[in-house]
């Protein structure tokens, strides 16, 4: 039933009678009418021409009215179609067979033409709507798939912040890990050089999911961008004219007045920073909400570093403190989101602290992307493959003091 075309309708009995004065009746109304004299000449006509409307006498010789329904249910059509018995049968019984059977209506024998127009008038309103929600689902699925290229374009967009996943610095190196739980999410992880011997790294978690996280992650990357010392806010230049990097407490302090006076948001992030020494392995940290960073020893043995802090973004005047630790040539420091240790199955316990030491200890042979893949991998199993939150993590390798020629 195109727009503006009569509604087609199907008259099947086996009575000539019967069907002529139907017939009748409905073309007065306007009703575009075909006819067949049993159920199978009607499922004939039906795989060539799709009535709109059938309007199908119970009791035939063959097939009777409700099997030709049943028959008529399971073909396929490109709408949907109403279909109504016309029936002497009053029985709750026979009623709920008719129903059974796919029945939309029952019109009473003798049929009445105003009681035969409203049956009809209803049906043509299930028809309407139906198409009308077939159009409207159709225009959803169609922005649903532009939503999804836009999102895979976004997720390309959000993955080439990180442009870099491993570096080496001759006698360190460090390798990175991002993978949301979604098309974009809130995790951004990076590292960027201070100067000649030091090298700031950072990870960053948005509160919520989604494109507003993701915007936010983007606008952050800019602020400590790797390959403009002059808009990283992470760097001043000295007297000198060379480079040196914020204390991270004092980082992390503008960073949140930054936020809450420029970004006017109501997200918030939590941020783990690292500058470290590449030649005395000496580190200086700030942790705001982060889970705690961790320190894996040259001999296997883990040490979870830092006391908190408040996230960024969240409330003026927030401070931060710098912490501090030293890096012996073997050791690793692994910085992760909290991604890594609230992954649970269903209905089960976290990672937690405890089990992310366990699965270091057990990839403490590998190394780089390696041993992430491998941390990733057993993270996933651990949530019994259901990972709800993005995963993000930076691990720093020192192997000892970076000389002239590193």
């Amino acid at each position: 039933m195109g727009p503006g075309a009569p509604c087609r309708v199907l008259v099947v009995d086996d009575s000539k009678m019967q069907r002529r004065i139907l017939s009748a009746q409905l073309a007065r109304s306007g009703y575009e009418v075909m006819e067949a004299d049993s159920a199978e000449e009607a499922l004939a006509l039906c795989e060539q021409v799709e009535p709109d409307i059938v309007l199908s006498d119970w009791m035939m010789d063959g097939m009777s009215g409700v099997d030709f329904c049943r028959a008529f249910r399971q073909m396929k059509r490109a709408g949907y179609g109403y279909f109504i018995l016309l029936t002497s049968k009053t029985e709750k019984n026979d009623v709920a067979e008719g129903l059974d059977s796919g029945a939309d209506d029952f019109l009473a024998k003798p049929v009445n033409g105003a009681e035969l127009r409203a049956r009809l008038s209803a049906g043509e309103r299930i028809l309407r709507m139906e198409k009308e929600l077939k159009d409207k689902n159709r225009l959803l699925h169609s922005a649903q798939e532009a939503i999804e290229r836009d999102l895979s374009e976004a997720r390309k967009l959000q993955q080439s912040l990180v442009k870099e996943r491993h570096r080496s610095f001759g006698a360190a190196e460090v390798s990175l890990l991002l993978r949301p739980s979604g098309h974009v999410g809130g995790d951004l992880v990076g590292f960027f050089p201070i100067n000649a011997r030091r090298v700031g790294l950072y990870g960053i978690d948005v509160s919520g999911h989604g494109i507003t996280s993701a915007l936010m992650t983007a606008r952050l990357a800019g602020y400590l961008s790797g390959s403009s010392p002059e808009q990283n806010i992470a760097l001043f230049l000295t007297e000198y004219g060379i480079y040196d990097g914020r204390d991270p407490a004092e980082l992390a302090a503008y960073l949140n007045q930054l936020v809450l006076d420029e970004m006017q948001t109501e997200n918030y992030f939590t941020l783990i920073y690292a500058d470290v020494d590449l030649i005395s392995g000496e580190v200086a940290m700030v942790q705001a909400g982060h889970p705690h960073p961790v320190l894996q020893r040259a001999d296997g043995n883990v040490e979870y570093l830092g006391d908190g802090g408040m996230p960024v973004g969240l409330l003026p005047g927030a401070e931060y403190e710098t912490f501090r630790t030293v890096l012996a040539p073997g050791d690793r420091l692994f910085m992760v989101s909290d991604g890594v240790t609230e992954a649970a199955p269903t209905d089960g316990e976290m990672l937690g602290e405890l089990g992310l030491a366990r699965l270091m200890r057990r990839s403490a042979r590998l190394r780089g992307a390696s041993f992430l893949d491998a941390i990733y991998w057993d993270v996933e199993s651990h949530a019994g493959g259901a990972l709800t939150d993005d995963i993000s993590a930076v691990f720093f390798e020192f192997h000892g003091a970076k000389t002239a020629v590193d």
